[in-house]
């Protein structure tokens, strides 16, 4: 049955992105990070060390889902509680160098799986599907008061990440 309804189709496309299988985890690479100690790392390194409370309202996550995943996180030697350097009571976390490189291993692998799907696109039909992905991201977190940190905010492209229309 062929329907015309945009939204119904992005969600279906939406829910076949997360069932395809490009993550290190997937694709059997040996020591890959599960998923959460991936966003978790990749968050701490987006945006500096944070307490577990910090990463928990960054992700909207429960505390207690938090706190069980740093403490894998910190048996398996991937992030280290630091003091505050504010003196405040809590502890920050951040990613050690094994952590780091962990990270950097699963993100090279992650680009080589998308690489390999994209790697018929043209520079613009990549340019054009980075730019939208860019912006849906950008008006969720934006929705739910959660910016993620990115390295260049000011590089959106104005023409999609303008409020015009909308």
């Amino acid at each position: 049955m062929v329907t015309d309804d945009p939204l119904g189709a992005i969600e279906r496309e939406l829910m076949l992105i997360g069932r395809h299988h490009l993550s290190p985890v997937h694709t059997k690479v040996p020591g890959a990070l599960d998923r959460s100690a991936y966003v978790v790392l990749s968050r701490l390194e987006a945006g500096g060390p944070l307490t577990a409370r910090g990463i928990a309202d960054a992700l909207t996550l429960e505390i207690s889902t938090v706190t069980r995943q740093v403490g894998a996180m910190r048996r398996a030697g991937l992030v280290e509680r630091i003091p505050d350097p504010d003196g405040g009571p809590a502890h920050l976390l951040r990613p050690t160098g094994a952590g780091r490189r962990r990270l950097a291993a699963d993100r090279a692998a992650y680009r080589g799986g998308i690489g390999r799907v994209l790697e018929d696109w043209s520079d613009h039909d990549r340019a054009q599907l980075r730019d939208v992905l860019r912006r849906l991201n950008e008006d969720i977190e934006a929705r739910q008061a959660q910016p993620w940190p990115r390295p260049d905010r000011s590089a959106a492209p104005s023409a999609a990440g303008s409020t015009a229309g909308r």
